[in-house]
């Protein structure tokens, strides 16, 4: 009898290697790739978050959180339901960047960072459901990440889309060789 074990990598050839690349989405569009040091920028400011509300505590009245983005200085900042700042930091790949799909590319990374640190911010000391919303410098909303409740997580479907996207290119390089 014979084993074989296949490990499948999704990786774009021209990018490995590299941590500041631009990638496209499926329409074609350059999208924005968090370098390095953003990811631990993003992963920071979660977990500063994430310290105001521990789980050892008695669970407070709050449905969302939400991350304001400023597109022209690269803050972000988080604040509870009643508009009280939880913190603040700036990401400097962000600082003046002009691209169309800024905020897609924003909610990309902040989920990923968020699913990297589900386990805590899934079990904050909020009274669920709560959610994490992505806002923009006019506190619109721009994308609910993030929702936590008792029974389920519900993941932004953006990061769903980027999935499909890599499992077609996997397939298509797959059925090529």
């Amino acid at each position: 009898m014979q084993i074989r074990i296949l490990f499948l990598t999704f990786a774009n050839e021209s990018n490995l290697g590299q941590t500041n690349t631009s990638a496209r989405n499926m329409k074609g569009e350059s999208i924005m790739k968090a370098t390095e040091q953003t990811i631990q920028q993003i992963d920071r400011a979660l977990r500063r978050t994430a310290e105001r509300f521990p789980a050892s505590e008695e669970a407070t009245m709050m449905t969302d959180i939400h991350i304001r983005v400023s597109q022209d200085s690269g803050e972000v900042l988080t604040f509870d339901d009643d508009d009280n700042e939880l913190m603040r930091c700036v990401v400097e790949q962000w600082i003046d960047n002009k691209d169309d799909d800024f905020y897609d590319s924003v909610a990309e990374m902040l989920t990923d960072g968020i699913l990297r640190q589900k386990d805590v911010l899934e079990n904050l000391s909020i009274l669920k459901p709560y959610s994490f919303v992505l806002e923009n410098d006019d506190c619109e909303t721009v994308q609910e990440l993030f929702v936590a409740d008792d029974d389920i997580a519900i993941i932004s479907p953006l990061s769903m889309d980027s999935l499909d996207s890599d499992l077609d290119d996997f397939l298509e390089n797959l059925l090529k060789s």
